[in-house]
């Protein structure tokens, strides 16, 4: 193996296992809003309790987050130093907005939100709790811009030549919203928010499974359904929107995506298969013309297939195909955990059905899923180029570092976040069973009905 490719290994490994965490401090962000604004308008303690379970939650997301998040830095400046000198100024921009504007304002309310209950006023502390979740977000959105700006490119020009060779920012507003920057946010905020509706659902589950804080439970468990039915429709939308982004910025990402191998009217979709890279042809289920109409609204259109690009510029086909089908089908089980919940949520026959309550349990993994493979997706899908048309992937790792120390560092980074994991499950579940707390146990269930 050649340090490049244990370069990326070693770099998306870090940032898979780093992305195990801010999805669910953003999610849990909206959810706690959403509560504690509960709380501020009804008076209910109840409320108050319910915000501060998941308030604990937050904060042990929050800091496994930010620990795995440093070790991003140490990784561009060491694996990937070429890479680094081109987008710089680019990313310096960017980067340095998401440290102002998001971790400083997160970091600032943080203690606020967890200590402030009873030195503050409600609305004080509330005002707080939006400071906490806008921080949460606005990284989400910072980081995002950039990565958007290595798939489409925008507001920039190139200084140097060869190894010297620089992007400098030309029109910041252009760099910030590059084409596809808005649907790629809102795609990923949205899948962090369904994290976060999913977890709360996930925990409702187990309480009404184990006959545990049932009131608690069930108000719970209302919450996320009601949320999580608006974001599994909002998901939908704002997938629709990607890949019409990516079919006109990044046409060989769709190719691989679907397994166009061929650009013809009445493109199929693929719903299950595989694609078969010595035929180029996927063999599975297709539907006639279903892509064509996806993408442009008209069956007869044709999808531009990889026959036109050269097999030197074609993502890793089966990788990206396999990465984006197993997020789709992680929304439709999401879709599945919505209407199976609220189904009989309705009929009030939820805390009877046990196997429905532990297919709902186990849904907090779809959305989890969803974003691992949808990152996959959008990454693998710009190989062979890490800066699309600009810069390829080869081109951006460090020529000071050989393969056995990059090979080393990843062991290393893979036995201490074996513990870093080890220890989140621990805790998290040590909070989860210990529920709202001995005080909160003894609340008046009368104001949690609703």
């Amino acid at each position: 193996m050649d340090v490049v490719f244990l370069s990326r290994i070693q770099f998306g490994f870090n940032i898979a296992f780093h992305y195990l965490f801010p999805p669910l401090s953003i999610g849990l962000s909206l959810m706690i809003v959403i509560m504690e604004g509960m709380y501020v308008v009804t008076k209910k303690e109840a409320y108050k309790t319910m915000t501060r379970f998941w308030v604990n939650i937050f904060a042990l997301s929050f800091a496994m987050g930010v620990a795995t998040g440093i070790v991003q830095v140490f990784a561009f400046g060491n694996n990937w130093g070429r890479y680094s000198k081109f987008v710089g100024d680019v990313f310096g921009s960017a980067l340095a907005a998401e440290g102002i504007f998001a971790f400083f304002l997160e970091a600032g309310f943080l203690g606020l939100m967890l200590f402030g209950w009873d030195k503050v006023s409600k609305g004080i502390h509330y005002l707080s709790t939006i400071l906490v979740a806008l921080g949460a977000h606005f990284s989400a959105i910072w980081i995002c811009i950039a990565n958007s700006w290595m798939q489409t490119p925008a507001g920039f020009k190139i200084l140097g030549e060869g190894k010297e060779a620089r992007a400098v920012v030309t029109h910041f507003w252009e760099m910030i919203f590059n084409p596809s920057s808005v649907v790629r946010v809102t795609h990923v905020l949205i899948g962090c928010w369904l994290t976060g509706v999913f977890i709360v659902i996930s925990v409702a589950a187990y309480y009404m499974l184990r006959k545990r804080h049932q009131e608690f439970a069930r108000v719970t468990m209302k919450l996320g359904l009601i949320v999580g039915a608006i974001m599994v429709i909002l998901q939908l939308l704002s997938a629709d929107a990607s890949a019409q982004v990516v079919a006109k910025h990044q046409p060989e990402k769709l190719a691989a995506m679907e397994g166009v191998f061929v650009t013809k009217p009445h493109t199929p979709m693929a719903v299950v298969g595989y694609p078969d890279m010595e035929t180029k042809e996927v063999k599975g289920l297709e539907i006639p013309s279903l892509l064509s109409w996806f993408v442009y609204r008209n069956p007869a259109t044709a999808v531009t297939g990889l026959d036109k690009f050269h097999p030197s510029d074609w993502p890793n086909v089966p990788l990206v195909f396999a990465s984006y089908h197993i997020m789709i089908y992680c929304w439709g089980l999401m879709v599945l955990a919505v209407i199976l919940g609220a189904f009989f949520y309705w009929r009030k026959q939820l805390p009877m059905m046990k196997t429905v309550l532990v297919f709902l349990m186990s849904s907090v993994l779809f959305p989890y899923i969803a974003n691992q493979v949808g990152w996959y997706t959008a990454e693998f899908g710009r190989q062979p180029w890490i800066v699309y048309h600009l810069l390829r992937t080869s081109q951006g790792v460090s020529h000071s570092i050989n393969a056995a120390q990059v090979l080393g560092s990843l062991i290393m980074f893979a036995v201490i976040y074996a513990f870093v994991l080890a220890l989140f499950i621990f805790l998290l579940n040590w909070k989860i069973q210990a529920g709202p707390g001995h005080k909160e146990q003894a609340m008046d269930e009368y104001q949690l009905k609703v």
